[in-house]
Protein backbone atom coordinates (compact mmCIF):
# COMPACT_ATOMS: atom_id res chain seq x y z
CA UNK A 1 0.00 0.00 0.00
CA UNK A 2 1.46 3.44 -1.23
CA UNK A 3 1.71 5.80 1.54
CA UNK A 4 -0.38 8.60 1.78
CA UNK A 5 3.03 11.32 2.38
CA UNK A 6 4.90 9.97 -0.64
CA UNK A 7 3.98 11.67 -3.87
CA UNK A 8 3.05 9.37 -7.11
CA UNK A 9 6.16 8.25 -8.77
CA UNK A 10 5.13 10.32 -12.05
CA UNK A 11 5.21 13.28 -10.25
CA UNK A 12 8.82 12.70 -7.87
CA UNK A 13 10.44 14.39 -10.64
CA UNK A 14 8.16 17.67 -10.68
CA UNK A 15 8.27 17.66 -6.98
CA UNK A 16 12.10 17.26 -5.78
CA UNK A 17 12.72 20.43 -9.05
CA UNK A 18 9.92 22.26 -7.05
CA UNK A 19 11.82 22.15 -3.87
CA UNK A 20 15.32 23.26 -4.18
CA UNK A 21 17.08 20.08 -6.28
CA UNK A 22 19.99 22.33 -6.87
CA UNK A 23 20.46 22.69 -2.97
CA UNK A 24 23.31 21.35 -1.75
CA UNK A 25 24.89 22.23 1.68
CA UNK A 26 23.15 25.93 1.98
CA UNK A 27 21.00 26.85 5.14
CA UNK A 28 17.59 28.80 5.30
CA UNK A 29 16.49 28.41 2.02
CA UNK A 30 13.21 28.74 0.55
CA UNK A 31 12.07 27.38 -2.94
CA UNK A 32 8.77 27.54 -4.46
CA UNK A 33 8.75 26.44 -8.08
CA UNK A 34 12.32 27.07 -8.47
CA UNK A 35 14.75 23.98 -8.23
CA UNK A 36 17.50 26.87 -6.38
CA UNK A 37 21.08 27.81 -6.33
CA UNK A 38 23.98 25.17 -5.00
CA UNK A 39 26.10 26.72 -2.22
CA UNK A 40 23.22 29.04 -1.04
CA UNK A 41 21.80 29.89 2.17
CA UNK A 42 19.25 32.20 3.63
CA UNK A 43 18.04 32.78 -0.09
CA UNK A 44 13.94 32.64 -1.01
CA UNK A 45 13.06 31.68 -4.78
CA UNK A 46 9.65 32.10 -6.01
CA UNK A 47 8.89 30.49 -9.61
CA UNK A 48 11.19 30.42 -12.83
CA UNK A 49 12.40 33.38 -14.50
CA UNK A 50 11.46 32.59 -18.52
CA UNK A 51 8.81 29.95 -17.24
CA UNK A 52 6.39 32.74 -15.12
CA UNK A 53 6.11 36.05 -16.61
CA UNK A 54 3.46 37.58 -14.59
CA UNK A 55 3.45 38.02 -11.01
CA UNK A 56 0.31 39.12 -8.37
CA UNK A 57 0.93 39.13 -4.70
CA UNK A 58 -2.74 40.12 -2.88
CA UNK A 59 -2.60 42.60 -0.05
CA UNK A 60 0.07 44.92 -1.34
CA UNK A 61 -1.90 47.29 -3.66
CA UNK A 62 -3.74 49.86 -1.96
CA UNK A 63 -2.25 49.21 1.73
CA UNK A 64 -0.05 51.78 3.02
CA UNK A 65 3.02 51.18 5.11
CA UNK A 66 4.10 53.53 7.38
CA UNK A 67 7.50 52.95 7.32
CA UNK A 68 9.60 50.66 4.89
CA UNK A 69 11.73 51.20 1.48
CA UNK A 70 10.97 51.21 -1.75
CA UNK A 71 11.80 47.65 -3.43
CA UNK A 72 14.17 47.10 -6.79
CA UNK A 73 14.37 44.58 -8.78
CA UNK A 74 16.80 43.31 -11.59
CA UNK A 75 16.73 41.30 -14.83
CA UNK A 76 16.85 38.19 -12.74
CA UNK A 77 13.96 39.17 -10.69
CA UNK A 78 16.30 39.65 -8.04
CA UNK A 79 14.63 42.06 -5.49
CA UNK A 80 16.08 44.61 -3.18
CA UNK A 81 15.80 47.89 -1.36
CA UNK A 82 18.73 50.08 -2.25
CA UNK A 83 20.74 49.77 -5.85
CA UNK A 84 24.16 49.61 -4.37
CA UNK A 85 25.02 51.91 -1.16
CA UNK A 86 23.03 54.75 -1.77
CA UNK A 87 20.46 55.48 1.04
CA UNK A 88 17.79 57.94 2.40
CA UNK A 89 16.12 57.98 -1.21
CA UNK A 90 12.37 57.77 -2.08
CA UNK A 91 10.77 55.92 -5.27
CA UNK A 92 7.38 56.07 -6.05
CA UNK A 93 6.37 54.98 -9.71
CA UNK A 94 7.95 52.33 -12.21
CA UNK A 95 11.73 53.11 -13.33
CA UNK A 96 11.95 55.73 -10.74
CA UNK A 97 15.33 56.10 -9.40
CA UNK A 98 15.83 52.62 -11.19
CA UNK A 99 19.73 53.48 -11.90
CA UNK A 100 20.35 54.95 -8.72
CA UNK A 101 23.90 53.10 -6.95
CA UNK A 102 25.24 56.17 -4.22
CA UNK A 103 23.33 58.54 -5.03
CA UNK A 104 21.76 59.98 -1.45
CA UNK A 105 18.56 61.65 -0.16
CA UNK A 106 16.61 61.55 -3.59
CA UNK A 107 12.65 61.46 -4.02
CA UNK A 108 11.51 60.33 -7.25
CA UNK A 109 7.48 60.55 -7.51
CA UNK A 110 6.42 59.45 -11.03
CA UNK A 111 7.53 57.32 -14.17
CA UNK A 112 10.70 57.38 -14.68
CA UNK A 113 11.28 60.08 -12.68
CA UNK A 114 15.23 60.43 -11.67
CA UNK A 115 15.08 57.18 -14.02
CA UNK A 116 18.81 57.99 -14.81
CA UNK A 117 20.34 59.17 -11.32
CA UNK A 118 23.55 57.05 -10.24
CA UNK A 119 25.36 59.36 -7.69
CA UNK A 120 23.65 62.57 -8.04
CA UNK A 121 21.97 63.32 -4.54
CA UNK A 122 19.42 65.47 -2.56
CA UNK A 123 17.66 65.73 -6.19
CA UNK A 124 13.41 66.32 -5.69
CA UNK A 125 11.59 65.23 -8.94
CA UNK A 126 7.85 65.15 -9.39
CA UNK A 127 6.27 64.29 -12.06
CA UNK A 128 6.28 61.75 -15.12
CA UNK A 129 10.19 61.49 -16.63
CA UNK A 130 10.78 64.58 -14.17
CA UNK A 131 14.38 64.61 -13.92
CA UNK A 132 14.79 61.68 -16.24
CA UNK A 133 18.33 62.72 -17.65
CA UNK A 134 19.90 63.35 -14.09
CA UNK A 135 23.10 61.67 -13.72
CA UNK A 136 25.37 63.24 -11.51
CA UNK A 137 23.33 67.00 -10.24
CA UNK A 138 22.22 67.72 -7.26
CA UNK A 139 20.07 69.42 -5.28
CA UNK A 140 17.45 69.61 -8.38
CA UNK A 141 13.82 70.08 -7.47
CA UNK A 142 11.52 69.39 -10.77
CA UNK A 143 7.75 69.36 -10.10
CA UNK A 144 5.66 68.53 -13.20
CA UNK A 145 5.66 66.59 -16.39
CA UNK A 146 8.81 66.48 -17.98
CA UNK A 147 10.39 69.46 -15.59
CA UNK A 148 14.04 69.16 -15.78
CA UNK A 149 14.03 66.46 -17.96
CA UNK A 150 17.27 67.10 -19.93
CA UNK A 151 19.09 67.77 -17.10
CA UNK A 152 22.15 65.54 -16.36
CA UNK A 153 25.02 67.10 -14.28
CA UNK A 154 23.44 70.39 -13.17
CA UNK A 155 22.93 71.65 -9.49
CA UNK A 156 20.41 73.87 -7.96
CA UNK A 157 18.09 74.48 -10.46
CA UNK A 158 14.39 74.54 -9.65
CA UNK A 159 11.83 74.04 -12.26
CA UNK A 160 7.84 74.49 -11.97
CA UNK A 161 5.48 73.18 -13.99
CA UNK A 162 4.67 71.23 -17.54
CA UNK A 163 7.84 71.13 -19.09
CA UNK A 164 9.47 73.78 -17.07
CA UNK A 165 13.47 73.96 -17.51
CA UNK A 166 13.43 70.86 -19.99
CA UNK A 167 15.98 72.60 -22.34
CA UNK A 168 18.47 72.62 -19.43
CA UNK A 169 21.33 70.58 -19.46
CA UNK A 170 24.42 71.09 -16.88
CA UNK A 171 23.95 74.55 -15.71
CA UNK A 172 23.68 75.52 -12.28
CA UNK A 173 21.44 77.42 -10.18
CA UNK A 174 18.69 78.36 -12.39
CA UNK A 175 15.14 78.76 -11.35
CA UNK A 176 12.56 78.37 -14.81
CA UNK A 177 8.76 78.28 -13.91
CA UNK A 178 6.47 77.91 -16.46
CA UNK A 179 9.21 78.02 -18.79
CA UNK A 180 11.45 75.69 -20.65
CA UNK A 181 14.81 77.52 -20.13
CA UNK A 182 17.87 77.44 -22.34
CA UNK A 183 20.15 74.72 -22.40
CA UNK A 184 23.78 75.46 -20.61
CA UNK A 185 22.93 78.66 -19.22
CA UNK A 186 23.21 79.39 -15.19
CA UNK A 187 22.26 81.68 -12.76
CA UNK A 188 19.37 82.94 -14.62
CA UNK A 189 15.46 83.33 -13.59
CA UNK A 190 13.01 82.43 -16.36
CA UNK A 191 9.48 82.56 -15.68
CA UNK A 192 6.95 82.56 -17.84
CA UNK A 193 7.08 82.29 -21.78
CA UNK A 194 7.22 85.24 -24.17
CA UNK A 195 4.10 85.34 -26.47
CA UNK A 196 1.95 83.24 -24.16
CA UNK A 197 1.85 85.15 -20.97
CA UNK A 198 0.88 88.64 -22.26
CA UNK A 199 0.39 90.72 -18.61
CA UNK A 200 2.30 90.36 -15.46
CA UNK A 201 0.93 91.65 -12.21
CA UNK A 202 3.45 91.19 -9.15
CA UNK A 203 2.02 92.29 -5.13
CA UNK A 204 4.36 94.83 -3.13
CA UNK A 205 6.36 96.91 -5.36
CA UNK A 206 4.06 99.52 -6.58
CA UNK A 207 3.48 102.10 -3.74
CA UNK A 208 7.03 100.53 -2.38
CA UNK A 209 10.06 103.06 -1.92
CA UNK A 210 13.24 102.03 -2.65
CA UNK A 211 15.70 104.41 -1.12
CA UNK A 212 19.29 104.26 -3.79
CA UNK A 213 17.19 102.55 -6.46
CA UNK A 214 17.99 102.54 -10.13
CA UNK A 215 15.61 101.38 -12.66
CA UNK A 216 14.71 98.73 -14.25
CA UNK A 217 14.83 98.09 -17.68
CA UNK A 218 13.22 95.24 -20.10
CA UNK A 219 14.28 94.25 -23.89
CA UNK A 220 11.61 92.85 -26.50
CA UNK A 221 12.53 88.96 -25.03
CA UNK A 222 11.64 90.20 -21.54
CA UNK A 223 15.28 90.11 -20.14
CA UNK A 224 15.42 92.42 -17.24
CA UNK A 225 18.11 94.46 -15.50
CA UNK A 226 19.19 97.92 -15.01
CA UNK A 227 22.15 100.10 -16.96
CA UNK A 228 25.92 100.08 -15.79
CA UNK A 229 27.18 103.72 -16.19
CA UNK A 230 30.36 102.25 -14.48
CA UNK A 231 33.63 103.47 -16.92
CA UNK A 232 34.21 99.73 -16.73
CA UNK A 233 31.15 98.94 -18.84
CA UNK A 234 31.93 101.08 -21.88
CA UNK A 235 34.17 101.92 -24.49
CA UNK A 236 34.93 104.52 -27.31
CA UNK A 237 33.85 106.97 -24.93
CA UNK A 238 33.58 110.39 -26.51
CA UNK A 239 32.02 113.83 -26.05
CA UNK A 240 28.08 113.73 -27.52
CA UNK A 241 29.06 117.23 -29.23
CA UNK A 242 26.77 117.98 -31.61
CA UNK A 243 24.80 114.38 -31.69
CA UNK A 244 22.18 116.06 -28.96
CA UNK A 245 21.49 119.43 -31.49
CA UNK A 246 18.54 116.88 -33.18
CA UNK A 247 16.87 116.70 -29.93
CA UNK A 248 15.22 120.31 -30.16
CA UNK A 249 13.38 119.19 -33.03
CA UNK A 250 11.79 117.01 -30.75
CA UNK A 251 7.43 118.11 -30.55
CA UNK A 252 6.45 117.17 -26.82
CA UNK A 253 3.10 116.48 -26.99
CA UNK A 254 -0.22 115.69 -24.22
CA UNK A 255 -2.71 112.40 -24.41
CA UNK A 256 -4.62 109.75 -23.40
CA UNK A 257 -3.90 105.75 -23.76
CA UNK A 258 -6.38 103.84 -25.40
CA UNK A 259 -9.29 102.78 -23.42
CA UNK A 260 -8.01 99.24 -23.55
CA UNK A 261 -4.83 99.84 -22.31
CA UNK A 262 -5.82 102.21 -19.52
CA UNK A 263 -9.40 102.42 -18.67
CA UNK A 264 -9.22 105.82 -17.05
CA UNK A 265 -7.67 107.64 -19.62
CA UNK A 266 -5.63 109.64 -17.82
CA UNK A 267 -3.72 112.68 -19.17
CA UNK A 268 -0.20 111.52 -19.86
CA UNK A 269 2.71 113.91 -21.47
CA UNK A 270 5.55 112.54 -23.71
CA UNK A 271 6.69 112.23 -27.44
CA UNK A 272 5.22 109.64 -29.84
CA UNK A 273 8.02 106.95 -31.12
CA UNK A 274 6.96 107.63 -35.25
CA UNK A 275 8.14 111.02 -34.15
CA UNK A 276 11.45 110.81 -32.24
CA UNK A 277 12.30 107.98 -34.59
CA UNK A 278 12.68 110.67 -37.86
CA UNK A 279 14.78 112.61 -36.09
CA UNK A 280 16.85 110.07 -34.41
CA UNK A 281 16.49 106.17 -34.81
CA UNK A 282 18.74 105.58 -31.68
CA UNK A 283 16.09 107.23 -29.46
CA UNK A 284 13.49 104.49 -30.24
CA UNK A 285 12.94 100.87 -28.97
CA UNK A 286 11.31 97.95 -30.96
CA UNK A 287 9.56 95.11 -30.10
CA UNK A 288 10.06 91.45 -30.57
CA UNK A 289 8.35 92.27 -34.39
CA UNK A 290 10.33 94.80 -35.24
CA UNK A 291 7.83 97.59 -34.96
CA UNK A 292 7.80 100.44 -33.33
CA UNK A 293 7.37 100.68 -29.23
CA UNK A 294 8.57 103.27 -27.08
CA UNK A 295 11.20 106.42 -26.67
CA UNK A 296 14.58 105.92 -24.87
CA UNK A 297 13.73 108.95 -22.30
CA UNK A 298 16.79 108.12 -20.61
CA UNK A 299 18.70 108.83 -23.74
CA UNK A 300 16.91 111.87 -24.48
CA UNK A 301 17.55 113.09 -20.63
CA UNK A 302 21.21 112.16 -21.21
CA UNK A 303 20.79 114.72 -24.98
CA UNK A 304 19.04 117.09 -23.18
CA UNK A 305 21.61 117.61 -20.41
CA UNK A 306 23.94 118.36 -23.64
CA UNK A 307 22.28 120.60 -24.70
CA UNK A 308 21.87 122.42 -21.82
CA UNK A 309 25.27 122.49 -20.89
CA UNK A 310 26.14 123.98 -24.33
CA UNK A 311 23.89 126.39 -23.81
CA UNK A 312 25.06 126.89 -20.47
CA UNK A 313 28.52 127.21 -21.30
CA UNK A 314 27.10 130.03 -23.85
CA UNK A 315 25.56 131.96 -21.27
CA UNK A 316 28.66 131.68 -19.12
CA UNK A 317 30.80 132.88 -22.09
CA UNK A 318 28.70 135.59 -22.71
CA UNK A 319 28.80 136.83 -18.42
CA UNK A 320 32.31 137.01 -18.93
CA UNK A 321 31.94 139.16 -21.94
CA UNK A 322 29.58 141.48 -20.32
CA UNK A 323 31.65 141.60 -17.58
CA UNK A 324 34.91 142.62 -19.66
CA UNK A 325 32.67 145.14 -21.57
CA UNK A 326 31.44 146.71 -18.34
CA UNK A 327 34.91 147.23 -16.90
CA UNK A 328 35.51 148.90 -20.11
CA UNK A 329 32.43 151.07 -19.79
CA UNK A 330 33.46 151.60 -16.65
CA UNK A 331 36.83 152.93 -17.55
CA UNK A 332 35.79 155.24 -20.12
CA UNK A 333 33.15 156.62 -17.78
CA UNK A 334 35.71 157.38 -15.55
CA UNK A 335 37.83 158.63 -18.54
CA UNK A 336 35.31 160.89 -19.19
CA UNK A 337 33.99 162.60 -15.88
CA UNK A 338 38.14 163.37 -15.61
CA UNK A 339 38.22 165.09 -18.62
CA UNK A 340 34.73 166.64 -17.66
CA UNK A 341 36.21 168.12 -14.40
CA UNK A 342 39.65 169.51 -16.20
CA UNK A 343 37.89 171.02 -18.12
CA UNK A 344 35.88 172.29 -15.40
CA UNK A 345 38.67 173.87 -13.95
CA UNK A 346 40.41 175.30 -17.35
CA UNK A 347 37.58 177.67 -18.36
CA UNK A 348 38.19 181.48 -17.92
CA UNK A 349 36.64 183.51 -15.11
CA UNK A 350 33.87 185.30 -16.10
CA UNK A 351 33.87 189.14 -16.05
CA UNK A 352 31.50 191.75 -15.02
CA UNK A 353 30.75 194.83 -17.41
CA UNK A 354 29.20 198.15 -15.87
CA UNK A 355 27.36 200.05 -17.90
CA UNK A 356 27.23 203.57 -16.31
CA UNK A 357 24.66 206.13 -17.84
Amino acid sequence: MRSLTTPPARAISHWVRARGSNLTTGNNNIDIGNPGVAGEATTIRIGTVGTQTTTYIAGISGVTATQGSVVFVDVNGHLGTTNTTGFGNTAIGTAALQSNTTGNDNTATGVSALQDNTTGGFNTAAGLVALFSNTTGGNNTATGLGALVSNTTGNNNIALGFSAGSKLTTGNNNIDIGSDGVAAEANTIRVGTEGTQTATFIAGISGTTVAKSVAVFVDATGHLGTKGSSERFKDQIKPMGEASKGILALKPVSFRYKKEIDPERALQFGLVAEDVAKVNPDLVARDAKGELYTVRYDAVNAMLLNEFLKEHRKVEEQGVLIARQQKQIDALTAGLQKVSAQLEVSKPAPKTVLNNQ
